[in-house]
């Protein structure tokens, strides 16, 4: 058997281990998370602790300082600018000197208004310190007006002052111990002056109280077109009912509390027997179920022409 050769045999393989693995031998320190997580922060010296505080409280001190000057300065402008009207003219004056000054006065609104009144109310012109115009009282003064039932101004910067009134509007003529005046629907006197304009269009109303009653009469004959047509003045009896001096003469005595209703009769009258058209001094309807009447100085007369308000025939 001198031929065969022996077969080689390779090196044995290692035996793989069957239990756990041995643990690493891990140095902490090679690893910079694990060691700064296991440092120890330096502790801070007494001397550092006390600096902190004093810096904390120096901050402080600084911010009070700094808010009492501030509080000082505003306090010592104001003193150096006045106070009340001395403020407002300080501060205009100061505005002007920055150009904030009245370049445009619009105004709206305005018919009646007497235009003298509106200026002497606004006191003031252009070229003036806008900053020294007080728009408040520039409205009280404007409302005092009696044409101005409203009034709004406004001040616009840089240089526009805009005054916005809302007018009264003349109702009727109040006359009252010989005088007459323009009022508005609340009975508020309007003006004394220019009232011949405005007598053709609006109803003369007489007596004490007058003027606010006015009001609801007006507007129960303008339900009754044809007898306001006719009525000339209307006078107040009493503070409690009216008599009404018509076209012709006649005098129509209404009831008190019923004006309507005694209005409602009379144009029926009118419509059906031409009342108002005959002779008569007086008609009388206080009574609802009574009428009176009283003849004019010339019954026999019985007018058909219309008349105008001084009871001559047109």
């Amino acid at each position: 058997m001198s031929g065969v050769k022996p077969a080689r045999t390779s090196p044995a393989a290692p035996r793989k281990r069957t239990g756990p693995a041995p643990a690493a031998n891990v140095d902490p320190m090679a690893e910079p998370k694990a060691a700064s997580a296991w440092a120890m922060p330096d502790r801070p010296s007494r001397s550092r602790l006390i600096w902190r505080r004093t810096r904390a409280q120096l901050r402080t001190l600084l911010v009070l300082l700094l808010v009492v000057g501030g509080v000082g300065a505003v306090a010592m402008a104001v003193q150096s600018l006045g106070r009340g009207a001395d403020f407002g003219i300080s501060l205009g004056d100061l505005g002007a000197r920055a150009g904030l000054k009245v370049t445009d006065i619009v105004l709206e609104g305005r018919d009646k208004t007497p235009l003298p009144a509106i200026a002497r109310a606004l006191s003031i012109r252009k070229g003036d310190p806008i900053l020294a115009f007080s728009p408040r009282d520039a409205q009280a003064r404007l409302e005092a007006i009696n044409w101005v039932q409203s009034a709004t101004v406004l001040r616009r910067l840089p240089g526009t002052i805009v005054v916005q009134i809302a007018e009264r509007r003349p109702f009727a003529v109040w006359q009252k111990d010989g005088k007459f005046e323009l009022i508005d629907r609340a009975g508020k006197v309007v003006t004394n002056g220019d009232v011949d304009q405005f007598s053709a269009e609006l109803m003369l109303v007489v007596g004490e109280g007058a003027e606010t009653a006015a009001a609801d009469l007006i507007d129960a004959l303008a339900s009754q077109r044809d007898l306001q047509a006719r009525v000339v003045s209307a006078s107040w009896i009493g503070k409690r009912r009216w008599n009404l001096q018509m076209k012709g003469g006649t005098e129509v005595l209404l009831p008190e509390g019923a004006t309507m209703a005694a209005l409602a009769r009379l144009a029926e009258l009118q419509a059906s027997h031409a009342l108002l058209d005959r002779s008569l001094k007086l008609v009388d309807l206080r009574l609802p179920d009574r009428l009176t009447l009283r003849p004019g100085a010339d019954p026999k007369v019985t007018p058909t022409a219309p008349v105008n308000q001084t009871g001559r025939k047109t």
